[in-house]
């Protein structure tokens, strides 16, 4: 949630951020009214347990002919007290429920408008041309008993799938390089829950507006996650962390989304599937450390797409198609023939201390008082939708495909991958 600080001192900010995502600038009057009356409820209830103190006080020390009248001023005011802490727990949730309803204050500089106004940053590697037919990811998958999406619909329903040979040999070498280069990179390993209790999905800010892309396990109350993110940063929620530098983690999950309201698109292959596995990036650190973290976690990705030699562009997302945690996302389109054009493989979010305020994840400054941290966030494999990218962009002619040389140590040092090929044994890369 915002800084109620913010709010109260520039509303007008708060308010243009509202009006860039498109969303309800009234949100902003109900939420500066809602403050103003839990201000006043809280004032007014401790005014009232301060005369009550006073009114004990009084009959210890009333006569026995004062001590009928004091007593009844002191119940009367016990009473009053009783009434004025109901009121100012409902001013307490009034204005919880009007604060969740605030999304994050956009950066300066994000580009304006929605879906279709992203700006390109730059554009790198060379876009591959074919002197044969290309093929999508799923005919390639399929020749090469990669993937199988009938069975997995037979098993599952639509959108899901099974990976299978050398596919299933693809997704391990994936997460291994994925989570060895994070590794390299000072970033401390964590297999996640893909189950989460009801906080950890709010504090997120999964909850709400994107509610309807969520699995919830009604039974037990319990979600099933779209990123690893949200396990994560509930990780340390109620703590307060020692940030002399920034706190990273390289979580890996199975992430699940319902694709509510894409009807009709990628409905073919793996690109938006219901499951899927992912290696996501997380930092808490300072927030005066925020913006330098989140080019360092932009150019992470990078790299990775570059060992795998895919050709990319970044671009800078539009405030109204940024997410309700972050004030700033960067996406990385990779190029995928089938479709002419490039598609999100990865992005990562600065979230500022929108996620920390929520979850009460916290730091100590130099003078050793508790203030709230940031968090931030970036896919560094989401492995079925890279599978696909691999697939087509390394397709040859003769239904081979080739296999990039920092994959390979992790695929038993195979070039090629092709129809009926014997699958070997991955082993580890060779010590540096």
């Amino acid at each position: 949630m915002i800084d109620l600080r913010l709010l109260r001192e520039n509303p007008d900010v708060v308010r243009a951020s509202q009006r860039a995502r498109g969303a309800d600038e009234s949100l902003v009057d109900t939420l500066l009214a809602a403050d103003e009356a839990r201000r006043a409820a809280v004032g007014h209830a401790d005014d009232l347990r301060g005369e009550q103190k006073s009114a004990s006080q009084a009959v210890a020390k009333a006569s026995k002919e004062e001590r009928p009248a004091v007593l009844e001023r002191a119940k009367a005011l016990a009473a009053q007290v009783k009434e004025a802490e109901e009121a100012q727990r409902a001013a307490d949730a009034a204005l919880r429920d009007a604060h969740l309803k605030i999304a994050n204050v956009v950066h300066d500089g994000v580009p304006p408008g929605g879906e279709d106004d992203a700006v390109t940053l730059r554009t790198v590697g060379e876009v591959p041309t074919y002197d044969f037919p290309v093929r999508d990811h799923l005919e390639i998958g399929e020749a090469l008993g990669a993937i199988d999406m009938e069975r997995g619909a037979k098993v599952s329903g639509a959108r899901f799938y099974f990976l299978t040979g050398p596919g299933a040999l693809l997704e391990f070498a994936l997460a291994q390089l994925a989570i060895s280069r994070a590794v390299a990179a000072g970033f401390t390993p964590v297999v996640a829950p893909a189950l989460v209790k009801p906080e950890a999905m709010e504090g997120t800010g999964f909850l709400g507006a994107h509610g309807e892309e969520v699995y919830r396990v009604e039974r037990d109350d319990l979600y099933l996650v779209g990123t690893s993110e949200v396990a994560l940063a509930g990780m340390h929620a109620n703590e307060v962390l020692d940030l002399d530098g920034p706190r990273r983690y390289a979580g890996w999950s199975s992430c699940f989304r319902r694709e509510a309201g894409s009807y009709g698109k990628d409905t073919r292959g793996i690109i938006r599937v219901h499951w899927f596995d992912k290696v996501e990036m997380f930092s808490f650190c300072r927030p005066e450390e925020a913006a330098d973290e989140h080019r360092r976690l932009l150019a992470w990705e990078e790299e990775f797409l570059q060992q795998l030699e895919l050709p990319y562009r970044v671009v800078d997302i539009a405030a109204g198609d940024l997410g309700t945690s972050a004030a700033r996302k960067f996406d990385i389109e990779a190029w995928f023939p089938s479709q002419d054009t490039y598609r999100e493989l990865t992005s990562t979010s600065d979230c500022t201390t929108f996620q920390a305020r929520r979850l009460n994840i916290r730091y100590r400054d130099a003078d050793g008082k508790p203030q709230t941290a940031a968090t931030l966030n970036g896919t560094l494999c989401a492995i079925a939708r890279t599978i696909a990218c691999l697939l087509e962009v390394h397709q040859r002619a003769d239904g081979s495909v080739y296999v990039p040389k920092a994959l390979r140590p992790w695929l038993g040092g195979v070039e090629a991958l092709t129809a009926g090929m014997t699958l070997t044994a991955a082993v580890p890369p060779p010590a540096a």
